[in-house]
């Protein structure tokens, strides 16, 4: 019981700090990472296999509070979040008041466990660790076999390391690490407020290598590509335009400085397309928009891009100035530099599973909230041998998902299109 009543605190990672300052019903930066099961999922099984896993993870086992100078984690002591039936629409804000003070969610809707999280607690792969844990907690619930074979702990591989990485590969940089030149913004009508438009395209990687091979692209470079070209052409109409299309690729950085923290670890490159003339070819808009990636991922621009932000997090006066106006700054220096971005594109990756829970297990979905001035975003996860691109949007216009899939299918990569039903009220 004294391990019970004990409560820690911890410091928010580096990138966390904006997060709390931006957040609120209309931006709520939240995203959804689901797994889709290959039966009904049972909500009593779920709650428990949730109650069971959450005190291994002390990252999600929080609540956020303030003090004078920055925000903090204290320990979590109420039970684990209720679980429910997905209700309304996906990655509403989570109030820090409701949810038992949690900073995430769990719901699911047939065969499939939605997991929200709040970004400030951790990132895409901090997510998908959780999420699998969870997952496989109730099917061994779910089926008692299973829980004989495998027993009832973590994988052995799963790590709850709680390091800044931010902080302890920090080395001292006075290179800015972005730019704020304005991007070009996809507009129109929007949908009602709490609403959000999700579709799904599911592919075969097979198909899709073979198109990325015609262009001696990676599946990223292609995907992304594609996707400043589904916007060119749709909204610019393959005319010139003043303003650059400019997508945010999120990178992990945890393969580039041999991380396994739980903590949010990646930093923003841009994939940067500017139509100064008329009528650029796929083909030239791809050798773009894969030079511009190539010249920012690697080890010494990932580590200057971080190391700005963290030595504004280590300057001492910046670190005295009470949290209030610390706010104010975070929220004029975010407002600046989300008008630089047309779209977010961001790879989760390939997941793998355990070999004893696959054929439980059909596929998973991942997506994002909108955030200032990007009203269309895109998600990449991958899952044995189909790949799902996914794209979120809070317009009421679906001309750019319809020209990203024709794309793909134009080069001979048969997709399959699910929707969350907002298109077709």
């Amino acid at each position: 019981m004294a391990e019970k009543r004990e409560i820690k605190w911890d410091k928010l990672d580096n990138t966390a700090h904006l997060f709390p300052v931006i957040a609120g019903e209309g931006m709520s930066n939240v995203y959804r990472i689901s797994v889709i099961l290959k039966e009904e999922v049972q909500q009593e099984l779920l709650q428990q296999a949730l109650e069971k896993v959450l005190p291994w993870f002390d990252i999600f086992r929080v609540r956020m509070r303030y003090g004078v100078f920055w925000y903090y984690f204290e320990t979590n002591q109420k039970p684990a979040p209720e679980v429910k039936e997905e209700y309304r629409y996906p990655c509403q804000f989570i109030s820090p008041n409701r949810n038992r003070n949690y900073l995430f969610r769990v719901n699911f809707y047939k065969n499939r466990i939605n997991l929200e999280v709040f970004h400030v607690l951790t990132d895409g792969m901090g997510g998908i660790t959780f999420l699998k844990e969870l997952t496989y907690q109730y099917l061994r619930l779910a089926h008692p076999p299973l829980r004989e074979k495998m027993g009832d702990g973590l994988c052995s591989d799963t790590s709850l390391n709680r390091e800044d990485s931010y902080l302890k590969n920090y080395k001292k940089s006075h290179k800015k690490g972005y730019k704020t030149e304005r991007a070009y913004h996809v507009k129109g009508e929007k949908l009602k407020p709490s609403e959000l438009g999700v579709m799904h395209g599911l592919m075969p990687i097979r198909e899709l290598k073979k198109a990325c091979g015609h262009y001696q692209v990676s599946i990223n470079e292609y995907l992304v590509a594609a996707f400043l070209w589904s916007i060119y052409q749709e909204c610019l109409h393959g005319m010139p335009s003043r303003q650059p299309i400019t997508s945010c690729v999120p990178v992990n950085l945890r393969p580039y400085f041999d991380s396994i923290t739980m903590k949010n670890f990646f930093v923003i490159v841009s994939a940067v397309f500017h139509p100064q003339k008329e009528s650029y070819s796929f083909d030239e808009v791809t050798e773009i928009v894969a030079e511009s990636l190539r010249g920012q991922i690697n080890r010494e621009n990932l580590e200057n891009l971080f190391a700005y932000n963290v030595s504004n997090e280590k300057n001492f006066i910046l670190r005295a100035v009470p949290l209030f106006i610390k706010n104010i700054a975070m929220r004029y220096v975010y407002h600046t530099s989300a008008l630089a971005n047309t779209t977010t594109v961001t790879n989760i990756g390939n997941i793998q599973v355990r070999e004893e829970y696959r054929d439980y297990i059909e596929g998973f979905r991942a997506f994002l909230s909108m955030s200032e001035g990007q009203n269309v975003k895109g998600t990449i996860c991958s899952y044995q041998d189909t790949l799902v691109f996914t794209i979120t949007s809070n317009l009421a216009d679906v001309s750019v998902q319809r020209g990203f899939f024709r794309r793909l299918s134009e080069d001979g990569i048969p997709v399959k299109i699910e929707t969350n039903g907002v298109y077709d009220e």
